[in-house]
């Protein structure tokens, strides 16, 4: 039986740990050849690769920090040659940092880094693929509920990090769209990764904020990438979906 995505080739960043590698596991399960970057963890990233690779697909890890775009511009280049063309983006790699307006203390180093990594990054990937991804192509970009609502103090720079990539999408959408490719974003709550495990001490006050009162998964993350990765998404494009447990409700 032919996969919804079988022929198509998928770049997913930041796909060696939790949500990314959750989502390039699943494109590789409906048939994507897919590509993985990764900053620091050749190791985690050389483990992911094995697995998509038993599922049946092509499969490379490159390193690349989002952070720099000559590294990023590079990155999506290497994917499209190595595997004869792009078709999907999923732009997933991320940091998550700090700080309170008027902090005299707080980590000026850590939020150029968290604008480089989660606007510019972005950014500067959806760029590079534009003249490469095939027509009918699609991108998807990880943000967060916090990119519509900020719910504790210190969490500006990270929402308008997040904000400010819901933004990009819609403006995204209108340039693409001509050719077909769809430009969407996909906004999870709280889900159960290194980054925020479901045992953490704050993870009793998230999950009463959820409707569903529990934690998400990265495969339920994965299951909406893969949605509108598919054919069942072509009339989509320049929209926000919240994969939160209500947490927004």
């Amino acid at each position: 039986m032919t996969k919804p995505l079988q022929g198509k080739v998928a770049l997913v960043t930041g796909g060696s740990r939790g949500i990314g590698a959750a989502i390039a596991r699943r494109l590789a399960d409906d048939g994507a050849d897919v590509a993985i970057s990764y900053a620091a963890s050749a190791d985690k990233a050389d483990a992911v690769v094995k697995e998509l690779k038993a599922k049946g697909v092509r499969a490379l890890a490159f390193k690349a920090d989002q952070a720099d775009a000559a590294q990023v511009n590079s990155l999506v280049k290497q994917v499209a040659e190595r595997f004869g063309g792009l078709d999907i983006l999923v732009n997933s790699a991320g940091v998550f940092v700090t700080g309170a307006a008027g902090d005299t203390t707080a980590d000026t180093a850590g939020f150029d880094r968290l604008i480089a990594v989660n606007v510019t990054g972005v950014a500067s990937a959806v760029r590079a693929a534009s003249p490469l991804i095939r027509e009918g192509g699609r991108i998807i970009s990880i943000g967060s509920i916090v990119g519509d609502r900020t719910p504790f103090a210190g969490l500006a720079d990270y929402s308008a990090s997040k904000a400010a990539v819901a933004a990009y999408t819609r403006g995204w959408a209108r340039d693409l769209g001509p050719r077909r490719v769809t430009v969407n974003t996909i906004q999870p709550g709280p889900i159960d990764t290194d980054m925020n495990p479901a045992n953490s001490n704050m993870a009793p006050t998230f999950i009463g904020l959820t409707a569903l009162g529990r934690y998400g998964r990265a495969e339920e993350v994965a299951s909406a990438v893969a949605f509108l990765a598919g054919p069942e998404a072509t009339y989509i494009t320049g929209a926000t979906l919240n994969v939160d447990g209500g947490f927004n409700a």
